[in-house]
């Protein structure tokens, strides 16, 4: 089974008829039609029902069809890749972040690379720590903007921009908050936290494991951040998030915050996709990246972050 045969079957399952997938193609109905049976017979599988009215996919047509659309799409951006001047940058590119990271950071990336690659395809993807791992393992994006995990090992290249600051987050019924809200007294407060499964909720709970003590989660929120701090302004607990997270409520008074005692700070990095083949020009579009990032927190526009040491180039 080669390339050239799974396009042929997937035009052949695209258009449902043998006559017009031959015009397509470029070859006679009757030289289509035998590599298709050749096909079958190497698969030792029927692949189409065929009846006057056309083809339709068997179970094992529908199984293959997901297999030839992803050589037809790693084709295609082979080519493109391939013929593109490397002056002029990707063609398109595919960013993945936290929605904490995507609200302050995929307005400027996009203005940033529209403007070093005109007519760059730019697609960018929000999600939590879970799925932006799983996209990253499967190469369903090119580079990532996030949290780093405790675990490091199934990532990709690394490349650590900032650190940031998490702050505990209250609603203004709470009371006035201290300078700095001690972590064991997250086991005495109501928390919006996330499920069980997600990075956030792990580390809080390690928080107060330090002090013999559980969580007291009064909700569970995956949905998006800004959920989770409606939650919080409407008093349904408190929580744990950078300033950053919540600048807009703070500003109108709606929420307040205060710092963890002790610090707890995460890495931020740029993470490059695996199993995925690098997009043309990669070197440059991830330094455009950390030029974006670097700027927001040296300018003031990413609170409570800091940038890390140099990493080597």
């Amino acid at each position: 089974m080669h390339s050239e045969d799974l396009l042929m079957f997937l035009g052949v399952a695209e258009n449902g008829n043998l006559s017009r997938a031959a015009v397509e193609i470029g070859l006679s109905q009757s030289a289509l039609s035998r590599r298709i049976s050749a096909l079958e017979s190497e698969l030792n599988t029927r692949l189409f029902y065929r009846s006057g009215r056309g083809l339709t996919l068997t179970e094992s047509g529908h199984r293959l069809i997901a297999f030839a659309q992803t050589i037809k799409h790693t084709l295609a951006e082979a080519n493109a890749a391939l013929l593109a001047p490397a002056h002029q940058g990707p063609s398109s590119i595919v960013l993945a972040a936290p929605p904490t990271i995507a609200k302050i950071l995929f307005g400027s990336i996009g203005k940033s690379l529209q403007q070093r690659y005109p007519g760059i395809k730019m697609r960018f993807k929000e999600g939590l720590a879970g799925h932006i791992h799983d996209w990253i393992a499967s190469g369903e994006i090119d580079a990532a903007i996030a949290y780093l995990p405790e675990n490091r090992a199934f990532l990709g290249a690394v490349d650590v921009i900032l650190r940031e600051r998490l702050s505990f987050v209250a609603p203004t019924e709470f009371g006035a908050l201290p300078d700095a809200f001690p972590i064991e007294r997250l086991a005495e407060v109501p928390m919006v936290v996330p499920s069980p499964s997600h990075g956030m909720r792990t580390r809080a709970e390690a928080f107060v494991a330090q002090y013999s003590k559980s969580l007291n989660v009064a909700m569970e929120c995956d949905s998006s951040v800004y959920i989770t701090r409606q939650l919080v302004v409407e008093n349904c607990g408190c929580t744990i998030l950078p300033v950053a997270a919540v600048f807009e409520e703070l500003q109108a008074g709606k929420l307040q915050a205060t710092r963890l005692e002790p610090d707890v700070v995460r890495d931020v990095a740029i993470i490059s996709g695996r199993n995925r083949p690098p997009i043309p020009a990669q070197w440059e579009v991830l330094r455009a990246i950390r030029e974006v990032m670097t700027g927001l927190v040296e300018g003031g526009l990413w609170p409570d972050a800091e940038l890390a040491e140099a990493s080597p180039g």
